[in-house]
């Protein structure tokens, strides 16, 4: 029997399955910082949502910990590195709230169609508007769905049932997959010419930040509909309330915004904007879900059984020589995501030096969960990483070499005519870039960077760096990449903050320059 802390409420379900597997579930709910760090001394497991802080702190003084639980997706408030370092597990419950998500898209669409809450409000106010809120149907109308993860084929699924036509946006789905799904992929710019209604479905990141704005309303098909209730940010809200303004834009149904909570925006003064608070998970049956399913990761891991939904691995599955290599394996695949900006058919793993001699499995599911975690805003672990790389089209092949030219270890990821490569250096084991598309390079790898290839001619290096100081973008860190021949071919840059779109297209048009690659990772 092992003692579990359960710091935030969850499900009945799941406590009485802790308790039916012969644990014992000690529930302390809102401890301060201090409590939690004196409640957590003794417990085998520990169960939070989002509010608990799982620093490192609390990590260390957990001397029994086996594993820390989320009931729900994010782990942001845990520090996964620092239970890693201890051996002790972290997993989630992915995936629980996303039928919950996309319902309420559909929702959101169909209120947004039938202009529902607006006719709601006005017969609760003792007005009977029926003509001023006339709807049009959606069957028959083509919606554009952008991002077709998992929730994103939830709502493809639902929106075929209503007779809807679905085009998609989503660099890394193959056509195979849509085929499958009976989806059309198109360009972003395609879909918003043909789609009557857009939904969007992306994980927030730096790339995606306002990809429906000005741009995507420029292009656009005549009064267009916008729901979104994946991520605040991915709708510029500036440019979606001047076109709903100037009538580009027909209605738009939010549930997320780019400052939450949010009680006051222009964009409540449009009557075609329907508005809620931060809603998509919120159901008894999402929350439910999420701690049923946390607590039989953690009734698994305390029986030392198969978990799963782990998002680490525990120290102890890793040699002492590998498990340095870890995160520079993960950084190597969202590099390598960045570069290609594409699901590779092939994904070659190699590794190189002392390393060679060791079972180097762990670094090529670090390198796939880095990858997929650019493509898709499903959870990655070192778990699913195979299935989700499988579902994609994705071969993984793995080499391994005792020879490594200029380093005693090396990791070089390969795939779609573009190659990354990284090393560790010092005494300090610093990650080091060290190979970028057969180019040598030396760089540290940086949150924000970019890659461009250009002609070997004067001037080349003003050109890009001037395009970023106009646009304020600090540069942190430059290297210049040679070619086997010598050639001055490529630059690789490190910023503070990722570059604007409107550079990185000022900077693909110019004269000399190849292609530009922005990697966030």
């Amino acid at each position: 029997m092992a003692r579990i802390l359960v710091t935030e409420k969850i499900a009945d379900g799941g406590l009485d399955a802790l308790r039916a597997a012969g644990h014992e579930v000690d529930e302390q709910l809102g401890l301060s910082p201090d409590d939690l760090l004196t409640a957590i001394k003794g417990a085998e497991a520990l169960i939070v949502r989002s509010a608990t802080q799982v620093t490192a702190e609390v990590v260390d003084a957990g001397t029994d910990l086996v594993i820390v639980g989320r009931a729900g997706l994010g782990v942001d408030n845990i520090d996964v590195d620092a239970a890693t370092t201890r051996g002790v597990m972290v997993a989630n419950a992915p995936g629980t709230n996303s039928l919950s998500t996309a319902e309420h898209a559909v929702a959101l669409l169909l209120s947004l169609a039938r202009n529902v809450p607006q006719a709601a409000a006005a017969l609760k106010a003792g007005r009977w508007e029926k003509s001023k809120w006339e709807g049009i149907e959606v069957h028959g109308k083509t919606l554009g769905i952008v991002g077709l993860g998992r929730i994103g084929t939830l709502v493809a699924q639902r929106a075929h049932a209503f007779g809807m036509r679905i085009v998609a946006w989503d660099p890394w789905v193959t056509a195979d997959r849509a085929r499958q799904l009976n989806i059309e992929l198109r360009e972003l710019n395609e879909l918003a010419a043909e789609a009557d209604f857009v939904t969007i479905h992306l994980v927030k990141m730096p790339q995606y930040v306002g990809i429906v704005g000005e741009d995507f309303f420029n292009h656009a098909k005549s009064g267009i509909r916008i729901v979104n209730d994946a991520r605040g940010g991915l709708v510029d809200e500036v440019a979606l309330a001047a076109a709903l303004a100037d009538g580009r834009v027909a209605g738009a149904a939010l549930d997320v915004f780019d400052n939450e909570p949010c009680t006051d925006s222009p964009l409540f003064a449009f009557d075609n904007v329907v508005a809620t608070p931060h809603l998509g998970a919120s159901t008894l049956e999402a929350q439910d879900k999420a701690g049923v399913v946390v607590a039989e990761q953690v009734v698994l891991a305390l029986a030392g059984q198969f978990v799963p939904f782990a998002v680490n691995v525990a120290a102890s599955e890793a040699s002492e020589t590998v498990q340095p290599f870890l995160p520079l394996a993960e950084r190597l695949g969202a590099i390598f995501a960045g570069l290609c900006g594409a699901v590779p058919k092939t994904l070659e793993v190699e590794c190189q030096g002392q390393l060679a001699d060791y079972d180097t499995r762990i670094l090529s599911l670090s390198v796939l969960k880095g990858l997929l975690g650019k493509m898709t805003e499903e959870p990655v672990s070192y778990v699913n990483a195979p299935q989700l790389a499988e579902e994609r089209g994705i071969e993984l092949r793995e080499t391994k070499t005792t020879t490594a030219q200029d380093y005693v270890n090396l990791v070089v990821v390969r795939g779609m005519g573009h190659s990354v490569g990284g090393t560790l250096t010092g005494q300090r084991a610093e990650p080091r870039i060290v190979l970028l598309d057969d180019h040598v390079v030396e760089v540290p790898p940086a949150e924000h960077m970019l890659v461009v290839r250009n002609d070997d001619r004067p001037g080349m290096i003003g050109q890009v760096t001037s395009a970023l100081g106009r646009a304020s973008v600090n540069i942190s860190d430059l290297h210049l990449g040679r070619s086997k021949v010598g050639e001055v071919a490529l630059q690789v840059l490190a910023l503070d903050q990722p570059a604007p779109p409107d550079v990185l297209d000022q900077l693909r048009a110019a004269d000399g320059i190849s292609s530009v690659a922005a990697i966030s990772s």
